[in-house]
C-alpha cells in the first residue's frame, strides 16, 4: 500500500532557491506545505505557482517553527527539506520506492553541500547524515537553535538509504561569513538560556579544536582552498559564539 507523503519546508525570503526545491520534490510529494516567516520577496508567489499549501507563521526559532510546520501537514509521513535543498536522482528514486514499501519508522541519507560552486566531499560537511524522512507520530525536532535535529522515540527504527540531498548553501564567502555571524548569535542566546557559560579556555580551545578536527582529522584539506576556507570560517564562528555568550553574561 502506497503511503501519502507531505513535503514540509520552512522559508523566509527564499526567492533565489525555492523554485528549484519545489520543482525537484513535485514527483515525490502528495502535498507540499510551506511555512513562511512573512517573506518580503517573491517567495509567496513562487510557492503558490507550484501549488504549495502556503501558510505564514511568526518565527520563534528553527526547532519551534519546524515542529509547528509538521502539524500543518495532512499526512504523518513527512519529508522535511530546507528551501536551498533538493534530491539527486538516486535519492529521489529511493524515496519513491519507499512510498510503496514503507518499512522503517524513519530514513536518513547523506547531504552534500555546494560552497561557492564547489561540491564539498570532506571535512565536517560530508557525508553529513540527515534524518529527514519519517513518521511524525514517532519523533520530534530537538537540538539547540539554530542547529536542529530530528529525534525519534525510543524503540523507533531507522534505515539509511542511498543518494545525496544536495544543499546549495553559500554562493559567496561573504554569505558564509554573514551566516556564521547570524548563527553564532542565535547559538549564544540558546546556550545562555540553558545556563551555559564561556571562559578564556573555551574561547581559545573550542575554535582551535574545531579547525583541527574539521581540516585535519576529517580531511577537509582534500577539498583544497574551499576546505581551508570552510574550516577557518567555522572556527571563527565558534569563537564568535563563545565571545557573544560571555558578553550576554556580562550584561
Amino acid at each position: 500500500m502506497q503511503i501519502s507523503l507531505s513535503v514540509v519546508i520552512i522559508t523566509f525570503n527564499e526567492e533565489k532557491n525555492i523554485a528549484r526545491c519545489l520543482a525537484n520534490v513535485k514527483d515525490v510529494a502528495d502535498e507540499i506545505v510551506v511555512i513562511d516567516s512573512f517573506s518580503t520577496d517573491k517567495t509567496r508567489e513562487i510557492c503558490l505557482s507550484y501549488g504549495a499549501k502556503f501558510i505564514e507563521h511568526r518565527f520563534e526559532g528553527h526547532i519551534e517553527q519546524k515542529n509547528w510546520a509538521i502539524t500543518q501537514a495532512s499526512s504523518p509521513y513527512i519529508l522535511s527539506l530546507d528551501a536551498d535543498e533538493c534530491m539527486d536522482n538516486t535519492l529521489k528514486n529511493n524515496i519513491l520506492a519507499i512510498k510503496n514499501n514503507w518499512k522503517a519508522d524513519a530514513y536518513f541519507f547523506n547531504r552534500c553541500t555546494s560552497f561557492c560552486g564547489q561540491w564539498i566531499r570532506h571535512g565536517a560537511w560530508y557525508p553529513d547524515e540527515k534524518l529527514r524522512l519519517w513518521d511524525s507520530r514517532k519523533g520530534q525536532w530537538t537540538g539547540e537553535n539554530p542547529h536542529d535535529r530530528y529525534e525519534m522515540q525510543k524503540g523507533a527504527t531507522s534505515k539509511k538509504i542511498q543518494g545525496d540531498l544536495l544543499h546549495y548553501s553559500y554562493y559567496s564567502i561573504d554569505e558564509h561569513i554573514a551566516q556564521g555571524n547570524k548563527f553564532s548569535t542565535i547559538a549564544a542566546q540558546a546556550a545562555f538560556q540553558k545556563g551555559k557559560k564561556s571562559n578564556l579556555i573555551s574561547l581559545i580551545i573550542n575554535p582551535l579544536w574545531r579547525f583541527i578536527r574539521d581540516y585535519f582529522f576529517k580531511m577537509g584539506f582534500l577539498d583544497g582552498w574551499a576546505g581551508f576556507t570552510i574550516a577557518m570560517n567555522t572556527s571563527h564562528a565558534t569563537f564568535l559564539k563563545y565571545i557573544k555568550l560571555r558578553n550576554l553574561h556580562k550584561k
